[in-house]
């Protein structure tokens, strides 16, 4: 990788879109599999730049000269203070809220200007996705109002309020600790205003609210605002453990293994060796190899859910100092891989977190799960804290996958969109503060070529993992020769550009936002094609895919089974996957 500039394929971006579409894709995974996006070494620079002068720096800057714990290059003196544990929580939310956290930068599809978030969001008139538009009163419509943006710059004026104003007082704290913190927390008052708004919030736009981390950030606020500090504390604890071990059941299965080779080929700092050790025979074989399957199950999977369960009961120092170091490494490594997303915030504060939670106060030290009261208590809480897991694991189809706490597990709702010629430039009419992204890119310098390769280097990720190969699989069938003339981009990244956010749910493309597109730009029949599928239930092998056409709607629904789509190569040499189409539109215009 150069530094200023960006490793691109080894073909002539002019020649490269000539291809058959799948000559493509084994060209791009083959090169994925060495290069990961390619990017130039100064982005990850940069990405490391906003992460620890910006984001960790700011953060301890504001946090501690807002907490009256002494200086902010004391460490020793302000780590284990609950009231600077708030405020990170509080700062790491706003950075989210705004855009400029995890989903940021040219490795989610932002690259000029380098997110979306508060462009879109603080916009009248942009698009808005109301997660029950038909049922909750007030809520119906897609185009976002002064009130809308009134709102979400109420969520940030209140998260910064909170981050700002001085703590209060304690009684809880202190009797608790005694001199051994200066008993001071974020005043209640202040923790629930923005839970108020940002759930207001949501009911108008989901997306914001998922972009905020509402399904972990605002459990963490309330039990905050609510409880005594060491009930607090436990329950803090259980929130965490939640996040940890619901990441680690979502790894069951089939789909995890495909993530590591992707995610570690992307890796700046990773030697070429150990990127190529991930899949079997690259690029020939791009399936997983046994190192991945290690990395997946052993390291990632087996720890993610021991290690957790260790924290929260564990009464001995040395294997507490041992688990802790663990649950740290765990982050630092997924941040080190700059995966897709890129929540490297998200990474850094929960490794902070894990520190403060269970080494400041040990559950030898009166933080024991045991030491919750009432008990009954505790099991409301827990019972409301995998309510949201549960359920998304079982019936996907009802809750984000963020909810379903199953960050990074490879098992996501997902699409590909296929775009007849000069489709993609219609976009520009759609009411975002910004440009198609081979626009983006070409007002970065890129050539026309090189930008369409680029965007293509995404959908060859996709097909990295296994949900891609049953889309693309679904995709060439439904169009036959017809594939070679369509654009094929990333349903993910089109989310971004049209929304102004994505993290990898797949819901916040689905029917719905194919909708508002297409009440705006009114394509024909075959001229924008999606083909998306939706996460597999933990209790079943399958997954149940459509095809919808902006212009006609639903158009196929069918089914998969999870199984095919990890045993073939993304670019489909012995064909597409196998699956049955269990419903089919009467409609009798062709929809390409």
């Amino acid at each position: 990788m150069a530094f200023k500039d960006p490793t691109l394929p080894p073909v002539d971006p002019a020649e490269f879109r000539g291809r058959p579409f799948f000559d493509r894709i084994e060209l791009l995974t083959g090169f994925w599999a060495e290069n990961g996006f390619g990017s130039p070494r100064v982005l990850h620079l940069i990405y490391l730049v906003k992460l620890f002068v910006f984001s960790l720096g700011g953060g301890i800057l504001v946090a501690t000269l807002t907490s009256d714990v002494g200086s902010p290059l004391d460490v020793a003196a302000w780590w284990n203070e609950p009231i600077v544990y708030q405020k990170l929580v509080l700062w790491v939310a706003l950075l989210e809220v705004i855009g400029i956290g995890g989903a940021w930068g040219p490795l989610t599809g932002h690259f000029k200007p380098m997110y979306g978030g508060a462009r879109y969001w603080l916009r009248p008139g942009t698009i808005r996705l109301p997660p029950w538009p038909g049922k909750v009163p007030g809520t119906a419509g897609d185009e976002r109002t002064v009130l809308d943006a009134l709102l979400y710059a109420g969520v940030l004026t209140s998260l910064a309020t909170a981050i700002l104003l001085p703590g209060v007082h304690s009684d809880s704290l202190a009797a608790a600790t005694g001199t051994a913190t200066n008993g001071l927390l974020v005043r209640p008052l202040a923790l629930i205003v923005p839970v108020v708004l940002l759930i207001l919030l949501g009911l108008r736009d989901r997306v914001p609210f998922l972009a905020a981390r509402g399904e972990q950030y605002l459990p963490i606020l309330i039990v905050c605002a609510t409880l005594p500090f060491v009930n607090m504390i436990i329950a803090l604890k259980l929130v965490i453990v939640t996040v940890w071990v619901g990441a680690a059941v979502s790894k069951f299965g089939q789909h995890f293994t495909n993530v590591i080779p992707p995610m570690v080929s992307n890796a700046p700092f990773m030697p070429k060796r150990e990127r190529l050790r991930q899949y079997r025979d690259a690029p020939r074989d791009l399936r997983p190899s046994k190192s991945a399957w290690f990395i997946a199950h052993i390291l990632g999977t087996t720890a993610e859910l021991v290690v957790p369960v260790v924290l929260l009961v564990s009464t001995n120092t040395t294997v507490t100092l041992i688990a802790v170091c663990c649950i740290v490494a765990f982050h630092l490594f997924i941040a080190s891989t700059f995966p897709l997303a890129v929540p490297l915030e998200w990474n850094l504060l929960f490794a902070y977190i894990a520190v403060f939670l269970f080494l400041g106060y040990p559950a030898g030290e009166g933080y024991a799960v045991t030491d919750f009261t009432p008990i009954w208590l505790l099991f409301v809480l827990g019972a409301a804290l995998v309510a949201f897991p549960v359920l998304g694991n079982l019936r996907p189809d009802l809750v984000s996958f963020l909810p379903s706490m199953r960050q990074y597990a490879g098992n996501w709702a997902s699409a590909v969109w296929a775009l007849g010629p000069g489709v993609e430039e219609r976009f520009n009419d759609l009411p975002i503060p910004v440009q198609t992204h081979n626009k983006q890119l070409e007002a970065l310098g890129y050539p026309a070529d090189a930008a369409d390769m680029t965007m293509s280097l995404f959908v060859a990720w996709r097909a990295m993992h296994s949900q891609g190969r049953g889309l693309l699989s679904v995709l060439s069938n439904h169009l036959g020769p017809d594939l070679d003339r369509y654009t094929v981009r990333e349903g993910e990244i089109g989310a971004n550009l049209v929304v102004g956010w994505n993290f990898g749910d797949g819901h916040l493309h689905n029917e719905q936002l194919i909708t508002s597109i297409q009440r705006r730009l009114h394509f024909a029949p075959g001229e924008f094609l999606v083909v998306w599928v939706e996460s597999q239930p933990i209790h079943r092998a399958d997954q149940q895919y459509m095809i919808v056409d902006a212009a006609l709607g639903v158009i196929e629904r069918g089914v998969w089974q999870v199984a095919d789509c990890v045993s073939q190569q993304p670019w489909l040499p012995e064909g597409p996957v196998p699956y049955e189409v269990t419903w089919r539109s009467a409609t009798p215009e062709q929809a390409r």
